[in-house]
């Protein structure tokens, strides 16, 4: 891995990329860099899938659902959103309340 002030030189898989990074961001992109790496070796590993760009994509839908499960969980958007608006009835209600006083 080489760095500098623009960018740096990442190998996935033992292909060299060049890719666009802030100095303060280069440490959490070569942490990335090595997970994917895990990732698409251990699909490689399995012996099922062959070719590295099928196995870029196996591992991108891999660390997605993971991304995915893991932020969201059980999480409910449609609940959210209604739990947020009946939030936003609350507080204009509350603020409508609190002009009166004045």
């Amino acid at each position: 891995m080489a760095a500098d002030a623009t960018g740096m030189q990442i190998s996935i898989m033992g292909r060299e990329f060049r890719v666009a990074c802030e100095p303060d961001e280069q440490k959490s992109l070569q942490e990335a860099v090595e997970y994917l790496n895990r990732k698409m070796q251990e699909i490689k590993d399995q012996g099922k899938i062959n070719g590295l760009d099928r196995i870029a994509i196996m591992a991108a839908l891999n660390i997605s659902h993971e991304f995915l499960t893991t932020r969201l969980g059980n999480f409910d958007v449609s609940e959210f959103k209604r739990r947020m608006t009946s939030i936003e009835t609350t507080l204009d209600q509350a603020l409508a309340d609190q002009e009166k006083l004045f």
